[in-house]
C-alpha cells in the first residue's frame, strides 16, 4: 500500500524505511554543440528535455542507503550562426546508483553521496554533409554524484531547496577516428581505435541542477535550473555539448505502508 508523504514530512522520514520520491520535469532552454567530426563550427538553438527521477530508501544500513535512477531524453535544433546549415541531435541518458545519506540540522538538511552507472546513447545530425552527415554517440561513465537538500518554512508555508550535482571520472566511449567514416567501421569492419577509454581529463564533464519544491494545493511542485555540459577530446576530435535548461514538473512521495 502507498500513502502520501508531504513535503514538511519528507526529511523526517527519510531514515524510515520504504520511502519513495518520483519526480517528472520538463524543460527547455538553449544548447550549444561541436562536433569536430561533422564540422568545426559551433551550433546553437533550442533544447527540450525530459527528466525522471526515483529515489528509493532500502533496507540497507537501516535505511540511510537510498537507490537513485534518472532517466532523460532530449532533443535539439541548431543553426549555424550565418544561418546557413542546421543540426539536430538528440540524447538518451539513464542512471543507476546509490546514496549514502545523511540527516542534520534537526531533519531539516539531508546531505546524499554515492556513485552512478551514467548510460548515454544519442545522435547529431548535420544538414550541411553529404558525407558523413551524421554522428553517432554512445559512451558509460563511473559518476560520482552529490544532493543535498534543506527544507525551511516562508510565509508559514514549507519549502525544499535541493541541488544534484554529477561528474563522471572514468568510462568508455565509442567514436571514430579522425578522417575514418562509420562505412570503414561497420561495413568494411576496419577498426581503429573506436571504443575508447575516458577520464575527467579527456573528458570533463558535469551535470548539475538547482531546484525549489512548494505546495500548491495538495499537490508539490518542482521549478529550477539545470545545467548540463559534456564534453570529450579522443582520437583526434573534440566535441561538446553546453545546455543550460529551465525547468517545470512535479513531484510525489510516498511511503510504503506493511500490508495489513
Amino acid at each position: 500500500m502507498l500513502s502520501t508523504v508531504s513535503i514538511e514530512a519528507q526529511n523526517d522520514s527519510l531514515q524510515t524505511k520504504g520511502i519513495i520520491d518520483r519526480c517528472h520535469l520538463y524543460g527547455v532552454g538553449i544548447t550549444n554543440i561541436l562536433d569536430t567530426y561533422l564540422s568545426p563550427e559551433n551550433y546553437t538553438g533550442i533544447e527540450v528535455r525530459f527528466v525522471g527521477e526515483t529515489t528509493r530508501t532500502t533496507q540497507l544500513a537501516n535505511g540511510k542507503i537510498s537507490q537513485y535512477q534518472l532517466s532523460m531524453g532530449n532533443i535539439s535544433s541548431m543553426n549555424y550562426r550565418d544561418g546557413n546549415g542546421s543540426e539536430i541531435a538528440g540524447m538518451y541518458t539513464y542512471n543507476i546508483g546509490w546514496h549514502y545519506n545523511w540527516i542534520l540540522c534537526d531533519g531539516h538538511l539531508r546531505l546524499q553521496a554515492g556513485g552512478l552507472l551514467d548510460f548515454n546513447i544519442g545522435f547529431i545530425y548535420n544538414t550541411r554533409n553529404s558525407n558523413n552527415p551524421a554522428q553517432g554517440k554512445l559512451y558509460l561513465n563511473i559518476s560520482p554524484s552529490l544532493i543535498a537538500s534543506y527544507k525551511f518554512r516562508l510565509w508559514n508555508r514549507p519549502f525544499s531547496v535541493r541541488y544534484l550535482l554529477n561528474i563522471p571520472i572514468a568510462g568508455v566511449m565509442f567514436s571514430p577516428n579522425y578522417g575514418q567514416s562509420y562505412y570503414e567501421i561497420f561495413s568494411e569492419g576496419n577498426y581503429d581505435h573506436n571504443v575508447v577509454p575516458t577520464t575527467f581529463i579527456c573528458s570533463p564533464s558535469l551535470r548539475n541542477m538547482l531546484s525549489i519544491d512548494f505546495n500548491i494545493g495538495h499537490s508539490t511542485f518542482r521549478i529550477g535550473y539545470m545545467g548540463d555540459f559534456q564534453q570529450s577530446n579522443v582520437n583526434n576530435l573534440k566535441s561538446h555539448t553546453w545546455s543550460h535548461l529551465f525547468m517545470i514538473g512535479f513531484v510525489k512521495r510516498f511511503k510504503i505502508l506493511p500490508a495489513l
